[in-house]
């Protein structure tokens, strides 16, 4: 059952900024244990017993960087026992959300294969389950003055076995120059460790500022990058996001070189396909944004072969990294899937949009 979604997609990324969130999240109630008022719902079960990154929580479950755009969205996810939940990926300078619509359904039947995503893929405003949906922000971000204390704030007021991830990436000048994009990382890095940030999750899986490449498919800069953070923050953990990984060889080797360095590896983040509407045409107005990432449902096969491949892999090369498998996550079944095929953490996006209960369904079978 689909419920009113926290984050409005027939609002703007402005409106949802000024007046979200939305639904469930929006009545600012504290879930509670039957019989015991004034104990949140996320401390319901005696002590924290699960490890994330050095840190207890009481359940290995959260929502990803995308929907928890501010401090308000973030809380109320936690309030809602999403024990982690990743602060909206933020740069070093304010930068601008692609136009409205930002999120569609996507009809797609069973599972998004790389084969289909080839082909055109229609998209409306008609949600409906199995729901999957394509999002096309542009990796917006407030400026750092904003940010910085709406993070702060947020982290002094977490409760006992919950974790807040401040989520980045970093920014290429107009010049396109390449040192300077890779030292943007860790000055975002430096800010986030400023605002009280002791987990961070450096985002390598969206388009290398307006190319069709991923930075984590370039092992190289990937390792500078990663190299570059870690001069920032130290021993804190780090996490890298990364997208499906096609070719075993190159998954392989970016395991094998970055694998050794970060603390987790989260997977995955979207499929692109090209969206159309019911005529057609671009459903997603503007220049670069014929092709847009999938998300919900229909990619949940790839983030759990995702998991299952991490976990040879690091089986392999005798590393430690801890595992976060995303990807079509929408109910507490589909958790404990993830949790079978070798996931330490599960996160939920789409699944968690729709279904603010969702965190609740899945404490209530661990």
């Amino acid at each position: 059952m689909l419920h009113e979604p926290f984050y409005d997609p027939e609002k703007s990324y402005e409106e949802n900024l000024k007046d979200g969130p939305f639904g469930a999240f929006a009545d600012q109630e504290i879930l509670e244990q039957k019989g015991e008022p004034q104990v949140s719902f996320a401390q319901s079960f005696g002590e924290p017993r699960y490890d994330f990154l050095g840190q207890k929580v009481y359940a290995p479950f959260g929502i990803p960087a995308g929907p928890l755009i501010n401090g308000k969205f973030a809380k109320a996810a936690l309030d809602r026992g999403f024990d982690i939940v990743v602060y909206k990926t933020v740069r070093s300078h304010f930068f601008p959300c692609h136009s409205w619509p930002n999120v569609l359904s996507v009809k797609v039947e069973g599972d998004l294969t790389l084969e289909k995503a080839k082909n055109e893929l229609v998209a409306d405003h008609n949600y409906k389950e199995p729901i999957s949906i394509t999002n096309s922000f542009g990796v917006p971000s407030q400026d750092p003055n904003f940010w910085q204390k709406d993070i702060s704030s947020l982290i002094k007021n977490i409760k006992k076995g919950q974790v807040v991830v401040g989520g980045f990436q970093g920014t290429k000048n107009n010049a396109g120059d390449i040192e300077s994009y890779i030292n943007d990382f860790g000055e975002t890095a430096r800010l986030l460790k400023e605002a009280g940030v002791k987990v961070f999750e450096v985002n390598l899986s969206c388009p290398n500022e307006g190319t069709e490449n991923l930075l984590c498919f370039d092992i190289q800069r990937s390792e500078e990058v990663v190299k570059i953070i870690k001069n920032e923050i130290g021993e804190l953990p780090l996490i890298v996001k990364i997208a499906y990984f096609q070719d075993a060889e190159l998954l392989k080797n970016f395991v094998k070189e970055i694998g050794k360095v970060v603390q987790a590896i989260s997977a995955i983040n979207t499929i692109p396909a090209k969206i159309v509407d019911l005529n057609g045409r671009q459903a997603l107005p503007g220049v670069g944004r014929e092709r847009s990432g999938v998300c919900g449902a229909a990619i949940k096969w790839a983030g759990l072969e995702m998991v299952q491949r991490l976990k040879k892999l690091r089986e392999e090369f005798g590393y430690n990294f801890e595992i976060i498998g995303v990807g079509g996550v929408t109910t507490a079944e589909d958790f404990f899937e993830y949790r079978k095929a070798g996931a330490d953490v599960v996160m939920s996006a789409t699944g968690a949009m729709w279904n603010p209960y969702l965190a609740e369904d899945i404490k209530k079978q661990l």
